[in-house]
């Protein structure tokens, strides 16, 4: 879907002549159609691939920052590309995929990717994203990047800064999306459970060891006669609690 169009001359209605496509990959088709490569596509070099040369090294360390985060909260990768010419792509959207395509961007079959390109000698933009990333980086998201940064950006030769903010403007809804993890069944609240019946066996365990009359095999001893066995316990009669108790009382 185009967002700028092409004109020869400048005017009131024309945008400096930049054209901004947008493109949405299907990332796991991708994968068994892969197209023939035109010409020799470039290859990646990282999170920022400054193939245009057009990117100071400050805006790219802080694009690069950016990228890392968010591959580092959500396992979305975001990759921000810059190349001299399409030629002989007819678009930036065409050049877009194929690169997206070959470089494989984002993991679990290039789902959770997210590519940002310019074309300095056609003035064009586009993005290519995979499938899982298209419930957060909608039409309105990816309309409001181009007119907000990516198109002043490349009227006025500020690819930097431009494309830093149009980074940040695309990272903030793409780190909700999160990369499904197998998860191992739960039976929920068992481990309260494990934890409630490990601490009474605990309780219970001291508790017998504290108490070995509960273990005697005579039952006057269960009783809680041990202390009153008619030989003077602790050597003679106990007169203790104001007198009156003696071992020989309690036969």
């Amino acid at each position: 879907m185009s967002l700028f169009h092409e004109h020869r001359y400048w005017s009131s209605k024309a945008w400096m002549g930049v054209i901004f496509f947008l493109s949405v990959s299907d990332a796991s088709a991708a994968l068994y159609e892969r197209p023939k490569e035109r010409v020799p596509l470039p290859s990646p070099i990282g999170y920022v691939s400054d193939h245009a040369q057009v990117v100071d090294d400050t805006w790219k360390e802080r694009i690069r920052s950016v990228c890392t985060d968010l591959e580092k909260k959500s396992g979305v990768e975001m990759v921000i590309v810059t190349v001299p010419t399409i030629k002989p792509y007819p678009s930036a959207r065409e050049y877009a995929d194929a690169l997206y395509q070959k470089w494989q961007i984002g993991s679990t079959q290039q789902e959770h990717g997210l590519m940002v390109l310019v074309a300095v000698e056609e003035r064009q933009a586009a993005m290519a994203l995979g499938r899982r990333m298209f419930p957060v980086i909608t039409p309105t998201v990816r309309d409001d990047v181009g007119h907000t940064y990516l198109q002043p950006a490349i009227e006025r030769g500020q690819f930097g800064e431009g494309l830093y903010r149009a980074a940040v403007a695309l990272a903030t809804p793409a780190q909700e999306v999160r990369l499904d993890t197998p998860t191992r069944p739960r039976i929920k609240g068992l481990g309260v459970w494990i934890t409630l019946g490990t601490t009474i066996a605990i309780v219970a365990f001291f508790w017998m060891i504290s108490r070995p009359d509960l273990r005697h095999p005579y039952r006057r001893i269960q009783n809680g006669e041990y202390w009153g066995t008619g030989q003077g316990g602790f050597g003679g009669n106990w007169g203790g609690f104001g007198g009156g108790t003696s071992g020989e009382s309690w036969r």
